[in-house]
């Protein structure tokens, strides 16, 4: 979905990107995490990654429009809808609109406190373990070898792999396997995921992954290892001088902004590659891909007038 403002449609300008998918599966909302407020803390599925944002964001260019406009620049407002999964069919369109901007606003959520992210690094990857063992009947589990044991072993490994310190997050997140309480399963699986702040770091723990050996001579193990297609990028002249701008802005509704850096795996890795970027644009709030979501509510209207304020005054 793509919104336009209604002026200056040919010249470049501000594109706003937001993605509209979220990783809860349906049914959370009237089960696991429906929607509440209590107090300043607003719950749901979604909410802080990224739905907030994206509403805010279509609000302030809404009230613009309604206010009459226009803006130096003309404003585009993209919706995408498979971020969570890496983006696989919208990239093409996300890089089409970058590359006519002069600038991108994403509307991920703030983090740790209202903070922006003004470069993306370091890398991601997904592993795929397939184990095989051999199956027994439950009275003999010796004359098998369980599959089972085998993965379980080695998730306790790929989760000893973790350093939080230096920005390395690795999570097992989908187990599997056997068909029976009566066998021996013969066959398990685990799907995992890497996040990592240093690339160099990344290239070795992907090494140890696909390095793993069986610790039971008559099993098999195989390690299968899917890098992230996300370009990184580094904070330039340009993103810099775009969050300075945004600083000043943000100084004047009445809060510190501040740019972080963030690890790879946003969409703004698609759009810093053809114009300055600010990602993190959406409200306050943590949780995210939790049964615990929420947003700060008391952020919605500062974070709505800061993007607002950059559509009146970018140029």
């Amino acid at each position: 979905l793509l919104v336009s403002s209604p002026w200056g449609s040919d010249e470049p300008g501000i594109l706003v990107l937001s993605h509209i998918d979220t990783v809860h599966p349906v049914g959370t909302l009237d089960s696991d995490l429906p929607f509440r407020v209590e107090g300043d803390t607003a719950y749901g599925p979604g909410i802080y990654d990224m739905k907030g944002g994206a509403l805010i964001a279509f609000a302030a260019l809404c009230h613009l429009v309604r206010a009459g406009g226009p803006a130096k620049l003309p404003v585009r407002h993209l919706f995408v809808s498979d971020e969570e999964v890496g983006s696989p069919t919208s990239r093409a369109l996300i890089e089409e609109e970058a590359r006519r901007a002069r600038y991108a606003l994403v509307t991920e959520p703030a983090r740790d406190g209202g903070k922006i992210v003004t470069s993306r690094k370091g890398a991601t990857a997904s592993f795929n373990l397939q184990v095989t063992g051999r199956s027994a009947h439950s009275l003999g589990p010796q004359d098998g070898r369980s599959a089972v044991l085998e993965l379980a072993r080695h998730i306790l490994d790929l989760e000893s792999m973790n350093n939080y310190d230096k920005g390395l997050y690795i999570n097992v997140g989908v187990i599997g396997g056997g068909t029976s309480t009566g066998i021996v399963p013969d066959h398990a699986f685990a799907e995992a995921s890497l996040y990592s702040f240093d690339r160099e770091l990344a290239e070795e723990t992907i090494a140890r992954v696909r390095g793993l050996k069986p610790y039971d001579p008559d099993v098999k193990i195989e390690a299968t290892v899917k890098m992230g297609r996300r370009p990184g990028y580094e904070k330039t002249p340009e993103i810099e001088a775009l969050f300075q701008h945004a600083h000043k802005l943000a100084s004047e509704i009445g809060f510190e902004l501040v740019g972080v850096n963030g690890p790879i795996g946003g969409d703004a890795n698609f759009t810093a590659q053809f114009a300055p970027t600010l990602d993190g644009m959406g409200p306050d709030g943590q949780g995210a891909h939790s049964h615990e979501e929420q947003i700060i509510v008391s952020s919605l209207v500062p974070r709505a007038t800061l993007l607002l304020r950059l559509f009146e005054t970018l140029g």
